[in-house]
């Protein structure tokens, strides 16, 4: 989950009647670029000529126009911060583009594990270790109770796999998973009944647990010994009081006096920790006679950091670059292993694009439509035979989960005509419809956020009857406040919402979603200035005919990029060869740099054809792999002008 959705009750966490039916598994993942997407989502079907590479019309087929094409900007480049980064040893162009991503010191981007934050800094951590640790020593059972989507699990197989290589016995150690149509998200009064059947002692949350106040005191009632672990925000009360679990030890660097400097951790960046402060404890008591190495696990923590989208800061950086670095080199577990298999995907060549586009997807679809358990599982196993049959499942999830997104994007597009009858979005986007699933629209909301520019909330009926939704925000607008707000202007309108800047969650408390829309049209009409209804792309200039080469490519994605460390993008002008529409609505293109240097290009989820032979274009370097052939490919984002 992404950092902050803690509050109690977020929208995006529940059930749907149409659970997860087998499907086919096997084939080639087609990759983050080749989903079909938004199927344009804007209002009005036009008429549009088919160009051929000179721009000469050929024929008439009908388009959907996108929203207004976003704005291309540069990046803004210190110079000499990208000249002392030169003087440490940096070529010019990794000089350049770290520079603009405010690295200031070559220290920044040493991978070393010797560089990570040290774990004394994270408040709770200690005490954390030393309750397990007494745990393991007098047998206790301990209980995982985990969270339903990629962060979650990872942290979930983490802390299983890394308790026991600290010492506890196998059978002392089991989890327990909410079920989206049963549970609802966090450490709920019946997620404690769940671990109390499965005679746990000590319970340790992974990803969840911040905000469960009600969770945690019916645990400790019960007689549970209790840790929290987590990432979100804490919650609050109507006077902007921090309220925390009445919990035996909590580890969160967002907690209140903690002083970690990563507060972009992960779930599973968090569970991490932990175990570094419990082998630290046990070989302050003399428990090892040689300390268990923790750095097989650093596959999990990358996987997790980068599928659950937090900002991958220096540490985060240096945790995803080690868990890369192993994948590469063939150290991984079996199921991650297995999921690179049935994704078409190179361990070898792996990116944190892999994580983000290919593995994550797979697990979180089981959170979505099926039952988290066989993430877990398949990420812990140490059977391959296993790890691959249950990857396929997983597979075959995923693509249950893309027919239904694809029918909610599709009716979504019906409901978003009559919402924009000039063909201008208004400042938000509030969709709701009884065949919505409740476990995929928070994905639908970004897709229609990424394609319109606005603030958008997608609901569902759950279980219980009533409407959850799953926002998704644009800079500008913290959706998190945007729906304290609302909440105080309306009230008795929200049983529920919690979040963050970016992504939030709400329960209706009726099915008022026209009183919801309109209070969300007006917090965003106010709180929007006009030239923030735009999408910016910040560019990092232009590449010389040299720089356009298949190694210069693979060079750059062996970095480590991601949420707020974008990877590169260029702006150069080029010739126009050929084109022609390709799959589900993308622009196959052969260009010409202005230095002479040809390349093929695809521009996903472009439904018509340039009109010009010549154009200025913002792109990604990118090495294509088909058939075990890698080639240079550019990734066209936009015209720049």
């Amino acid at each position: 989950m992404a950092a902050g959705l803690a509050a109690a009750g977020r929208g995006d966490r529940g059930p749907h009647p149409g659970r997860w039916r087998p499907a086919d598994a096997g084939g080639r993942d087609l990759g983050p670029h080749l989903d079909p997407g938004p199927r344009a989502l804007v209002a009005a079907v036009a008429r549009a000529p088919v160009h051929d590479g000179r721009g000469a019309a050929k024929a008439e087929r009908p388009v959907t126009p996108h929203a207004a094409a976003p704005r291309v900007l540069p990046r803004d480049c210190p110079p000499r911060a990208a000249w002392a980064l030169e003087e440490q040893g940096l070529d010019p162009l990794r000089a350049r583009l770290f520079a603009a991503r405010g690295v200031r010191s070559r220290d920044e981007l040493d991978p070393d594990l010797a560089q990570l934050a040290p774990p004394g800094l994270l408040r709770g951590a200690a005490e954390a270790a030393r309750l397990l640790a007494d745990a393991i020593a007098a047998g206790r059972r301990l209980c995982v109770v985990a969270d339903y989507d990629c962060d979650g699990a990872t942290a979930c197989a983490l802390l299983l796999r890394g308790l026991v290589l600290l010492g506890a016995a196998p059978a002392q150690v089991d989890y327990v998973v909410p079920d989206r149509a049963v549970h609802g998200y966090g450490l709920t009064p019946a997620i404690v009944d769940l671990a109390l059947a499965v005679g746990a002692e000590l319970l340790i949350t992974v990803d969840n647990g911040i905000a469960s106040l009600e969770g945690v005191a019916h645990a400790k009632a019960a007689g549970l010994t209790v840790v929290v672990t987590d990432h979100h925000l804490c919650a609050q009360d109507d006077a902007g009081t921090v309220l925390l679990p009445a919990a035996d030890a909590i580890v969160n660097p967002n907690q209140p006096g903690c002083d970690f400097p990563s507060k972009a951790l992960a779930g599973v960046g968090v569970a991490f920790y932990l175990l570094l402060a419990l082998r630290a404890e046990l070989r302050a008591r003399g428990t090892f006679a040689t300390q268990p190495r923790l750095d097989g696990l650093l596959d999990l923590v990358a996987l997790g950091t980068v599928a659950d989208v937090v900002a991958l800061d220096a540490n985060n950086r240096r945790l995803v670059a080690q868990g890369l670095k192993r994948i590469r080199a063939g150290q991984m577990q079996h199921g991650v292993r297995a999921l690179f298999q049935v994704a078409g995907r190179d361990a070898r060549r792996a990116s944190s694009q892999d994580f983000g586009f290919a593995l994550g997807p797979r697990i979180n679809a089981a959170g979505r439509l099926a039952d988290m358990r066989l993430g877990i599982e398949c990420l812990r196993t140490d059977d391959p035979a296993r790890a691959l049959a249950i990857a396929q499942q997983l597979d075959g999830i995923n693509r249950e989960r893309r027919a239904v997104e694809a029918d909610m994007k599709a009716v979504s597009e019906d409901l978003l005509l009559s919402k924009m009858p000039q063909g201008e979005p208004p400042p938000a986007v509030v969709l709701f419809d009884e065949a919505f699933h409740e476990g995929v629209v928070g994905i639908v909301a970004g897709r229609v956020k990424e394609a319109l520019h606005r603030p958008t909330f997608v609901f569902a009926r759950g279980a219980d009857g009533r409407l959850k939704g799953s926002g998704r925000s644009i800079p500008g607008l913290h959706l998190r406040d945007a729906l304290d707000l609302l909440a105080k202007r309306c009230p008795g309108l929200l049983a529920k919402f919690g979040g963050h800047a970016m992504a939030a969650g709400c329960t209706l408390a009726s099915d008022d979603v026209a009183a919801f829309d309109a209070a969300l049209q007006t917090i965003a009409r106010d709180g929007l200035a006009p030239e923030q209804l735009s999408r910016v792309l910040r560019h990092d200039g232009s590449l010389s005919g040299p720089m356009l080469s298949l190694q210069q490519a693979q060079a750059l994605a062996d970095e480590v990029w991601g949420q707020a460390f974008e990877p590169p993008l260029f702006v150069d002008e080029f010739e126009v060869l050929q084109q022609r529409l390709v799959g589900s609505g993308h622009l196959k293109l052969r260009l010409q740099h202005s230095s002479g240097v040809q390349a093929d290009a695809i521009w996903f989820r472009r439904t018509d054809t340039l009109a010009d032979h010549r154009v200025r274009l913002a792109y990604r370097l990118d090495a294509d792999t088909y058939q075990g052939q890698a080639r240079l490919q550019l990734l066209v984002e936009a015209l720049a002008g």
